[in-house]
């Protein structure tokens, strides 16, 4: 469904799972950061009637979810830590056109919104399978059909704003440039991506 061109190897959640206040965190810092992603775009474009429309309910399901996992790690005794650096993200924003036509640059941020939001879907859909805590595979499961709605609707965003065979061609791009950044990653415990 997703069509990721590398997929992340189920071995990740044995990492994972040995740091999970870690990835608890970076977690947080995901969600609230993608709350922040979908503000930007509506500030950035709103005489965009479908993409307001579109995105407003993402912004509050994002912070939504931010609080339910700073739920989880007060509910383990953790702390929310400093803010760190998102080299995944970074990367995958060299992606977008800086010139050019604004259309083309929506384009862009809408497929990176979809890609990222795509790899943490196929990454909750591992947590809920593989790892060991019985309350973390339901917590990772409700992740993993929420992120695969938003991937979604950052898709179709795209050919709102674009002709379908264009976006079509960019996202094959995109999910190639994504493969290459996967390839080049070792598995982390310390983050979802």
């Amino acid at each position: 469904m997703l069509g990721l061109k590398l997929a992340t190897d189920p071995y990740w959640v044995n990492i994972a799972e040995k740091t999970i206040d870690e990835i608890l965190i970076d977690h947080a810092y995901c969600e609230q950061k993608a709350a922040s992603t979908c503000i930007s775009l509506i500030v950035k474009y709103p005489d965009r009637k479908e993409l307001v429309e579109e995105v407003t309910p993402i912004v509050a399901e994002e912070w939504g979810h931010f609080r339910k996992v700073l739920k989880e790690l007060q509910k383990r005794g953790y702390e929310f830590g400093p803010n760190r650096s998102d080299d995944y993200v970074a990367e995958l924003m060299k992606f977008q056109r800086q010139g050019g036509r604004e259309e083309d640059r929506l384009m862009d941020k809408l497929l990176i919104s979809a890609m990222i939001e795509a790899r943490s879907c196929e990454r909750f859909r591992l947590l809920s399978l593989h790892i060991s805590d019985e309350n973390l595979k339901s917590f990772y499961h409700e992740f993993m059909v929420s992120e695969a709605g938003h991937y979604r609707t950052f898709l179709d965003l795209a050919k709102k704003y674009a002709p379908a065979d264009e976006v079509k061609k960019r996202w094959q791009e995109m999910l190639e440039f994504e493969a290459e950044i996967m390839s080049n990653r070792a598995y982390r415990g310390d983050r979802m991506h």
